[in-house]
């Protein structure tokens, strides 16, 4: 979205040094500034002042700075740099108008946010949080980078404790909520599983009365959010909702068939990205376009284009001919369950799974991962454990010994590997892929 730095400094409360300039869109990363961009440094881990003059020469033409003026590039002087992209991202929602969908929910906030976005895609211009941009500055980020005249946005909201969701509701007022699932994810932080169904439930709860609700009916604290809102509820995902599927079928290449239910009509539909577990995501995006009145056929097309942000059920073959399942983004016990049947689904001979540590599932964690690993042995898959003895086998330090625990790979075999982002798993999918 385009500014001028006069109307940054107004929508921020800060104070305009040097040239009115006219920016378009921000980042928080100096390595991936872009010409005509404003710069907005934070102060985390390391203070990203220190950062400006890197990105000033990847081509930024503006910042926000706590520090006082900046040398050579317009500056806007606020006390807070998170605060005034906060601001800033307030701004731009207001700019937007109507039809933005807020995406939550345990598992499958990043895949719904990627299917909803080319669903939507079908008719409208959209903007769409990048990767998983879905916290205190993602949210802001992806409104104000919304180009001009975009129709359509679509913001993923992550949670990590109660009043997480309405903070970010307040800043992105959603018109069209969408919560996929209620698991045990960050259970350390939000308790046992009524209180992440209280967290999530803030998103349906934020909405206008003439909103609309899209609940995961096969989900029953999902669908009992329905009381926390006025909003017009559409359910998907059950016999009987709104939105449904039926024929479900999986082919070699983890892909779903089915035929696509709904009360605006029916389609065949061959999702282009990978799972069965991708069905109920891919529902969810369907509601949002229907009810935003995309056609049925024009739904289905979509779905069976959409590509998912990196690490995502990526299936590719390695040079030795090894099948390679890359889920390492991310990992909580659904999604864990899901990507193990998934490789259980795989033509191969031998079948194994890398696995780095499920975070922050509080006491239940030891039992999480046991049960993973239990059934892991069922589905006759082999387990290498990175940093983390839970699953019961002597793990691995790093993602170079996983590789080598491994040893040769061939046509025969086929390899899962996920754990949370705090393992960085996905340096073990390059290295197979690339040997």
């Amino acid at each position: 979205m385009r500014f001028l730095t006069s109307e940054v400094a107004r929508a921020v409360g800060g104070t305009l040094h040097g040239p009115d300039v006219a920016i378009d869109g921000a980042t928080i990363d100096s390595r991936e500034a872009r010409p005509g961009q404003l710069f907005v440094p934070i102060v985390a881990e390391r203070d990203g002042h220190d950062f400006v003059d890197g990105a000033r020469r990847a081509g930024a033409v503006a910042t926000l700075t706590a520090r006082g003026p900046q040398e050579g590039l317009t500056s806007v002087v606020v006390a807070d740099t998170a605060t005034a992209l906060t601001d800033l991202g307030r701004h731009a929602r207001a700019r937007l108008g109507g039809r933005v969908v807020g995406i939550t929910g345990s598992v499958g906030k990043t895949s719904t946010k990627d299917l909803a976005a080319a669903t939507l895609g079908a008719r409208y211009l959209v903007a769409a949080s990048e990767r998983s941009f879905n916290n205190e500055l993602g949210v802001p980020l992806t409104l104000v980078n919304a180009q001009e005249g975009t129709e359509a946005t679509v913001v993923e909201m992550g949670a990590r404790g109660a009043g997480h969701i309405a903070w970010l509701c307040d800043i992105a007022h959603p018109t069209i909520a969408v919560v996929t699932a209620v698991a045990l994810v960050h259970a350390e932080l939000m308790g046992d599983l009524d209180g992440i169904a209280r967290a999530k439930g803030e998103l349906p709860a934020s909405l206008p009365a003439d909103g609309v609700a899209v609940l995961n009916a096969g989900d029953p604290r999902v669908l009992a959010m329905a009381e926390r809102t006025e909003a017009r509820v559409v359910r998907y995902g059950a016999p009987g909702a709104e939105v449904r599927a039926s024929e479900v079928e999986v082919d070699p290449e983890l892909r779903a068939r089915f035929r696509l239910e709904t009360e605006w009509g029916s389609a065949p539909v061959h999702l282009g990205v990978r799972g069965e577990h991708q069905v109920g995501n891919a529902l969810a995006a369907a509601a949002v376009a229907l009810v935003c009145e995309v056609p049925v056929d024009e739904v289905a097309a979509a779905l069976r284009h959409t590509a998912l942000s990196p690490w995502r059920m990526d299936l590719q073959r390695a040079r030795g001919g090894a099948r390679v399942l890359n889920d390492a983004y991310n990992a909580g016990p659904t999604s864990m369950e899901a990507a193990l049947r998934a490789l259980a689904h795989l033509d191969a001979e031998r079948r194994h799974a890398v696995l780095g540590p499920m975070a922050e599932l509080g006491p239940d964690g030891p039992a999480q991962h046991r049960r993973i690993s239990a059934l892991a042995e069922r589905l006759g898959v082999a387990v290498v454990a990175v940093a983390t003895g839970e699953y019961g086998v002597e793990p691995v330090p790093d993602a170079e010994a996983a590789v080598a625990a491994l040893g040769p790979l061939d046509e025969r075999d086929a390899v899962l590997v996920k754990g949370s982002r705090v393992a960085g798993l996905e340096a073990v999918a390059e290295a197979l892929l690339a040997r």
